[in-house]
């Protein structure tokens, strides 16, 4: 994805999809989603991107903790 890309332009989507999940738009951080993404794509498998993100989602859901600590502890493997 070009860095320069909007993506304000996906925010009603976005919004509708917090709102069918029941979820914060807060809570959502779509920077540290994507960027997440990217470093797994690039260091272990493209197909690995979204796996990894559905993955930090459980995590999240079933042991809480922040984003940014469960995102390292990914990334170190």
């Amino acid at each position: 994805m070009p860095k320069d890309e909007d993506l304000s332009v996906h925010e009603p989507w976005i919004e509708a999809v917090c709102t069918a999940l029941d979820l914060s738009r807060d809570s959502v951080d779509v920077d540290a989603v994507l960027a997440l993404a990217g470093r797994v794509a690039h260091r272990v498998a493209r197909p690995m991107a979204p796996v990894s993100t559905f993955m930090l989602g459980l995590a999240l859901g079933s042991h809480g903790g922040s984003l940014d600590d469960l995102k390292q502890r990914l990334l170190q493997v």
